[in-house]
């Protein structure tokens, strides 16, 4: 029935599903004690797994000996492909994608106490393997950042450019490559004053998607049995700049100008952060630039502060319960909250979440940024407090630890 479905009875329990070169670990699951998932806009993903072991009779320890279900293989290996998903009954979303990155086995003087902790990091960690040297663009023939990050992608299969990138600029000349791709590709973000993440096999370059027209589903507090939210903390910060300047050198002689550059983000509420009516005048922040670096550099980079500061002059943090959620909060994203009453109420967009799985169940501590007051969810498609229990947008692009 629809009240049932609208009192939250359809949820079915989160359960952690964990598959090393694409086969389920099904034989480790009653070993694994906890799954730590970081999940950020602004840096790698990554997660540590930490199972209990024990030893056979064979002598064998039960995981860091363990192979492939198929093969004699080890599973414990580095560089092994790992994929952590999420499952809601028959409905999976993924947390992380990547690689093992280090295995550590923890042999205390209790036998009992034996542990095996595993970290892993998203897919951007094989660009981290090789030092390149080259030079993108010449004069006949310039670069551009979207032809970067294509070429350097086409070096690694199974990654693909996000179709919602950003183009960067577009003409490249002389720029000069001494490190890895993923070295790379984080310069070209910050020059940019882009976001880079990898989530799903895609990439995404571009600035905060502060503006897309959907949310997630809609993190809810105090709604019964439609609420998702265990806490939640918001902070207005007064300390954040209205604008960022730079002086601008003169194309000849010892002058210079100011140049303030404005937030451009869309506002996540009905009414910009701050208060314009306490008579102080403007708060603008200065920017040190470099001699010799472009209008046009400096600008990005300037906007890039602007917005960054725009974004955090309302944080929240907060946890969830994963299974009543449904879903698995991602960075990088807009999410509505609501509960927390008419001025705190609104769209936010998510900074970073810590997904954790262990016997108490699924729990996803969430970090948000705003940059205006106001309640604008009922002028927002699929928010308001039932997108929660009816499964807001699908942003998921195409037997586990039982909780």
């Amino acid at each position: 029935m629809i009240t049932d479905l609208l009192s939250g009875f359809s949820r079915e329990p989160a359960e952690c599903l964990v598959r090393i070169n694409d086969t389920p670990i099904e034989s480790l699951y009653p070993l694994l004690a906890e799954v730590t998932v970081e999940t950020g806009r602004n840096a790698p993903d990554s997660a540590t797994l930490t199972f209990e072991t024990r030893r056979d009779e064979r002598g064998e320890w039960m995981v860091q000996d363990a192979t492939g279900l198929f093969d004699n293989t080890p599973l414990m290996r580095e560089w092994n492909r790992i994929s952590i998903v999420a499952a809601f009954g028959n409905h999976e979303e993924e947390v992380l994608r990547g690689f093992i990155r280090q295995i550590r086995a923890e042999y205390p003087e209790d036998a009992g106490a034996a542990k095996l902790v595993v970290e892993c990091q998203d897919e951007s960690l094989q660009l981290d393997r090789e030092h390149r040297r080259r030079s993108w663009g010449s004069e006949q023939l310039p670069s551009s950042d979207l032809q970067i990050l294509g070429e350097t992608l086409g070096n690694y299969s199974g990654l693909t450019p996000d179709p919602m990138n950003a183009s960067g600029q577009a003409r490249i000349v002389g720029l000069n490559q001494d490190g890895t791709d993923i070295a790379l590709l984080q310069a070209r973000a910050e020059e940019n004053g882009y976001e880079l993440y990898f989530r799903r096999g895609m990439v995404y370059f571009g600035p905060p998607r502060v503006g897309l027209p959907l949310p997630q589903p809609t993190l809810t507090i105090y709604a019964g049995k439609a609420g998702n939210c265990i806490s939640i903390n918001v902070t207005a910060d007064a300390h954040q700049p209205d604008a960022v300047a730079f002086d601008l050198a003169a194309e000849s002689g010892d002058g210079s100008s100011e140049v303030i550059v404005e937030p451009d983000l869309p506002v996540l509420g009905t009414e910009r952060a701050g208060n314009p009516e306490a008579g102080l005048p403007a708060f603008v922040w200065r920017m040190s630039g470099d001699a010799g670096t472009s209008e046009a550099v400096l600008r990005a980079k300037a906007l890039h502060k602007a917005n960054e500061a725009d974004l955090h002059k309302i944080q929240a943090e907060g946890e969830l319960d994963g299974t009543l959620y449904g879903h698995v909060l991602l960075a990088g994203l807009p999410v509505g909250v609501d509960g927390v009453g008419s001025r705190l109420a609104g769209l936010y967009y998510v900074d970073g979440v810590t997904h954790t799985f262990n016997a108490s169940g699924y729990r996803q501590r969430f970090r948000l940024l705003r940059n205006a007051w106001g309640d604008n969810l009922d002028s927002l498609p699929g928010a308001g407090p039932l997108a929660a229990v009816m499964g807001g947008v699908d942003l998921s692009f195409g037997v586990g630890l039982g909780l």
